[in-house]
């Protein structure tokens, strides 16, 4: 393998490492809609609203605030090409993303009402053995998002609200490979690639209760184009070879996709609550990606490669039960499509369509809710090689996740 090649891997697998950070789709922003399927775009389900729909929230009778985590514990299964035997797993990593919500009116019989949410939509880690067969593709990558979304919102009448809300997303990476060429020794160079992005959007909603039991919302979540000039890149490779790889610095910017959601809520009676969602993912915009090295040598080159993901939906139900005064319980699933096409998969996003199951449980105890939420979600098996790094096999990805969260109303 050329040392060009080595570095164009590298390249390409950092690219679709800050996809994941800016915009990929594992939704973990309330517990409360995580227990139903995560469906909330037609519910007022509190300060968490903010999020879902900026709509509902001059719609909300109390103001709140709440906060919460989820332990995210993912597994993914590799195999190689037939008639190949090595298996192998990524290694234990626990993710807890983060999020805060808040809610506030001036008086109640204030039209208009404030919002800020502030979540991690991705913070995590996946990591696999340095000496696993891909490993010269990817080692280690580690992430840490904050999305930042102060929000306003006018209460139409008793019926409709509007809102929108100012994105500010900024986060962290770090990357780890092997270099496939040895030193003296025999060992195997290392290179890391790190780096901080920010990039902006918005989030805009309305909030419809078309009758006593029916409730409509209809939201947009912009794209976040994010981007970096500051980017460094790290070589531990043989003295005879530190030419070809130099420490430097590269920039690049990739378009997050948009998210159009429409959501549907139907209060059967005063306990039961049914809803469902549809996220349609404009995945389309990450037709291609750039790298622009500050250092450039005749194995460094600038790095323009085409992606062509796909536009997706997802798909949610849920259903909500209000046992007594204290206790509410929830379930849902969810089906949501891979924007992954044939050719374009990679070890660090061994992308499916995946299925996910969810419960939860909501105790309230005067003020305060404290919410319980459990997500099984399990990607279908999937093989394919990868057009340009040649690197392929058989993936198959699962995860367990539970949700913990506390709200206080006031």
């Amino acid at each position: 393998m050329s040392h060009k090649k080595v570095i164009f891997l590298f390249v390409l697998l950092v690219s679709q490492f800050q996809l994941v950070a800016g915009g990929y789709q594992v939704n973990l922003q309330g517990n409360r809609q995580l227990g139903m399927g995560h469906c909330g775009i037609g519910l007022l389900r509190g300060s968490s609203t903010v999020f879902f729909n900026p709509g509902g929230i001059s719609m909300l009778e109390k103001n709140s605030f709440s906060v919460g985590t989820s332990l995210v514990f993912a597994n993914t299964l590799y195999q190689e090409p037939s008639p190949g035997v090595y298996q192998t797993s990524t290694l234990p990593n626990l993710g807890t993303p983060v999020y805060l919500y808040a809610n506030f009116k001036p008086n109640e019989e204030s039209k208009i009402a404030f919002g800020l949410s502030v979540n991690t939509p991705f913070g995590s880690t996946i990591e696999y053995e340095d000496d696993w067969l891909g490993s010269a593709v990817m080692q280690k990558m580690s992430l840490k998002a904050f999305f930042i979304q102060p929000t306003v919102s006018y209460k139409v009448n008793d019926k409709i609200g509007i809102g929108a809300g100012f994105v500010y997303g900024a986060g962290s990476f770090s990357l780890e490979k092997a270099v496939p060429v040895q030193d003296q020794n025999g060992d195997y160079g290392k290179g890391t690639l790190s780096g901080k992005a920010n990039g902006y959007g918005y989030n805009v909603g309305v909030y419809i209760q078309a009758s006593e039991q029916l409730s409509v919302g209809l939201t947009y979540r912009s794209k976040v184009i994010v981007g970096t000039d500051e980017g460094k890149a790290d070589f531990q490779v043989a003295s005879s070879l530190e030419e070809y790889f130099p420490s430097t610095t590269f920039s690049t910017k990739l378009k997050m996709p948009g998210v159009v959601n429409l959501g549907l809520g139907y209060k059967v009676n005063d306990k039961m609550t049914f809803a469902l969602d549809f996220n349609y993912v404009t995945w389309g915009v990450y037709d291609s990606l750039s790298f622009d090295f500050v250092d450039n040598t005749d194995k460094l080159a600038d790095i323009a490669s085409p992606r062509n993901y796909k536009n997706t939906f997802i798909y949610r139900v849920g259903a909500e039960y209000k046992i007594n005064e204290m206790l509410t319980g929830r379930c849902g699933a969810y089906f949501d499509t891979s924007p992954v096409q044939d050719g374009y998969m990679t070890p660090e996003t061994p992308d499916s369509d995946k299925t996910g199951f969810t419960a939860g449980v909501s105790i309230t105890l005067g003020k305060f809710d404290f919410d319980l939420s459990y997500l099984y979600a399990v990607g279908k098996q999937r093989t394919d090689i990868n057009l340009e790094t040649g690197f392929g096999g058989t993936w198959k990805s699962s995860a367990n996740i539970i949700g913990l969260g506390v709200e206080y109303r006031f």
